[in-house]
Formats: structure tokens, sequence, C-alpha cells
């Protein structure tokens, strides 16, 4: 397992599980990183300074300011490939996720323009307690990677989730982000994904079953391949914490298309797999509709076309995949779909495969391209099948 040059900054804070943080340092100096360590005051009583300074070959720092010099937290944020804090108290946790800034490990956290890796530790009551758990959500909105916790033993003799994850497996966590190849670094990606809600009324809307499961998974596999995504997602529960995922949350087919012409022109590749709903109603009742003892008609009309839209304007350098979701003659639709659009490749998905389409965590697919090539693929993963998608991609850009 290779870190080699990789330059790291890890922060240990206040936490009984900091004893584990020398082993740590061996581990990530072992692999090839060069790691400068900064302690908050807490992490002293768990851990000694002086012992991280032997292994990581550099001054343990602690203070903005210690008196004879200053430690310029800009620099180091700006130094790092990487900042790691492990472990991350429940007090730290908080204070990152609000912004404050007290001490060092806060200051370089906020300075720090590299991907950033939490790994918490605290015991059960704290770790599920609402608060924690919305200062990781905050800090997952923030784009930082959340390192899970181990279930296990605890500092209170309780059996539960919270302890940090062991050394090893936080390298392990470290090296698969940072030395995965990037053939799309420098490229800039669109990702549709989920349903789309028109409304009828206030508290009613035409929507689908969609869950945008496959659509996050491309958008992190390219984010994975070095690509800057923007992640345009419908309405749904799912969500992704990648670093270079930058979601913009929609609602109705008029707001993807917004979404997405406004981008779009700026983008190498765009993967428009959401379940954009075909027809809303001409017009939404501006109150509640009352149930009565006659029918109800709605009157409906064509949603923006985004596939085509942008079909129309790509140019030669630009990548453009869409999805169809067939239940009839499903290779002569895809393929009509794949030349009206004007796109690169269609993703065929089929409602007569048990375990593919919406709700599931699997999915089978059929790439059709405009060679005339459909390469159907086993039911598997949709991480899996994000896989396969994003790497037919590479091969149609040639890389």
């Amino acid at each position: 397992m290779s870190l080699a040059g990789k330059k790291i900054v890890l922060a240990v804070t206040g936490s009984i599980a900091a004893y584990k943080t020398p082993q740590l340092v061996r581990l990530l100096v072992k692999a090839g990183a060069d790691v400068k360590v900064l302690t908050t005051r807490a992490a002293a009583d768990f851990v000694s300074p002086l012992a991280l300074a032997t292994v990581s070959k550099h001054p343990t720092l602690s203070d903005v300011n210690d008196g004879a010099t200053w430690n310029n937290h800009v620099e180091l944020g700006l130094w790092a490939d990487a900042m790691l804090i492990a472990p991350c108290s429940a007090n730290s946790l908080s204070k990152l996720a609000n912004g404050l800034c007290d001490n060092l490990v806060c200051a370089v956290y906020l300075s720090a323009r590299c991907p950033v890796f939490v790994a918490p530790a605290m015991d059960e009551d704290m770790w599920i307690h609402p608060s924690t758990q919305n200062n990781l959500n905050k800090l997952r909105t923030y784009s930082n990677h959340i390192i899970p916790v181990g279930h296990g033993e605890l500092a209170s003799g309780l059996i539960g989730p919270g302890r940090m994850a062991e050394p090893e497996d936080i390298l392990t966590f470290l090296s698969d982000y940072l030395s995965a190849p990037q053939p799309l670094k420098g490229l800039k990606a669109l990702v549709t994904a989920g349903p789309t809600y028109e409304r009828i009324d206030p508290v009613r809307f035409i929507g689908n079953f969609s869950t945008g499961k496959m659509g996050i998974a491309i958008a992190e596999e390219l984010a994975n391949k070095g690509a800057d995504v923007t992640l345009v997602l419908g309405p749904s529960h799912e969500k992704t914490d990648h670093a270079h995922v930058h979601t913009v949350r929609i609602e109705s087919a008029g707001e993807l298309y917004e979404a997405c012409t406004r981008v779009f022109a700026a983008t190498d590749i765009a993967v428009l797999s959401a379940a954009v709903a075909d027809y809303r109603p001409e017009e939404m009742a501006t109150e509640k509709i009352k149930k009565a003892d006659s029918k109800l008609s709605v009157t409906l009309a064509k949603t923006e076309d985004t596939l085509k839209a942008l079909g129309k304007i790509k140019t030669a350098k630009q990548t453009l995949v869409g999805f169809a979701l067939e239940t009839t003659n499903e290779l002569e639709n895809g393929r009509k779909k794949l030349k009206d659009k004007n796109a690169d490749m269609i993703v065929l998905n089929s409602l007569r495969d048990e375990g593919a389409g919406f709700g599931h965590d699997t999915n089978k697919i059929t790439l059709l391209t405009k060679d005339g090539g459909a390469e159907a693929l086993p039911l598997q993963s949709k991480k899996e099948a994000a896989t396969a998608i994003v790497n037919h991609i590479l091969k149609l850009r040639h890389v």
C-alpha cells in the first residue's frame, strides 16, 4: 500500500483513541507519506507530543503562536495533499461543523484546500446523539470524508458504535482515495439523478419511484477517476459526501433543465440518468384541490427535454450519455433515442429484468453506442454498473 510522496497533515484531538496515533503515523510514514502532526491541547492528555514528533520526524505543533514562532495555518493548509483528523472528538466535530476557530487544528481545517478525512471517536451515546449526527451531516455537505467508526468495546465499558477506525483501516481508506488512477483529472462532468416532481397543487405531484442511487454511483465513479462533478439531484433521500461532487438540488423538470443548461458549455462529460417526468400539469392549483364526487381532470403539458436540448448544442469535444427505461422493443427504442437525442451512448434499462430499475441496489443494463455496439451486462450492483459505464465513457473519449 503506497502513499509515496503524499503530504499528510494529521490532526489529533482530545480522545482516548489518541493513544493509537503513533502507530497511525508510523504506518503512514512506512507507506511513503510525509506527515506533519497537529494536536489540540486536550490531545496531549492522551498521547505524548514527543512520541508523535519522533515517529513523524517533524515537530508536533499545537498552537498558532507558541511565544517564539508563528505556525502558519494557511501555509499548512496549502502544503497538504490531505488532512486527516484522527481521532476527532465530539467537541472538535462540533467546532469543525460550525466554523469555530479557537485552536490550530480548526485554523488549519478552515484553511485547507485539500481533501479532509475525519475519523470520529466517542462513546456510543455521544455518537448516536442527534447533535452529533447533525454535525456529521454538516461536514458531509462541506465535502469532507467521514471514515466509518468501528463497533466494539468503548472507554465507558459499553459495547457499541463510536470506536475510531483502526490505524490499518484508516491507512487503507486514505490510500484507496489518494492512489487511485485519475484519467479524468482536470475535466468537468455533469450528472443528473433521481426523480422530478411536477406539482398538481401545494401537496400533490406527478413523480416516479427513482431513488437516484444509479446516478449518484456514476457521479462518485467519475469523481474517483479525477473529474470535478456537478450532480443535479431530484427529490431523494440519497446523498453523496464525495469531495469532488458538488450537489445541486432540484425538484421539477424545468429546474433540472435550467441547472443543466447553465453549466453544460463548460462540461466535458454529461450523464443524464435522472428519471425526468415527461409531462407536468399545465396549471398548478394554488390551493389544495378538495375531494369531490365528480371526476378530476388534469391537463398535462410536455416538460423540457434536457437530453435533446444538450444534444443540439453538443460539441465534438463533449461526451453526452443518456438513459432509457423501456418496457417493450427495448433495443429498437433505445437506438431511436440514441439517434434522436444526438447522444454518444444510451444506457438501456428494462423493467422486465428482476432486480433492475427503481429502488434496487442492483441494475441490469445494456450500453448502446453510435457505432452499433450493444454491450449487455449481467445483473450487478449499481456501483459496479457505474464503473462499467464510466469505463465505457473512457473508451469513447480514447482515454
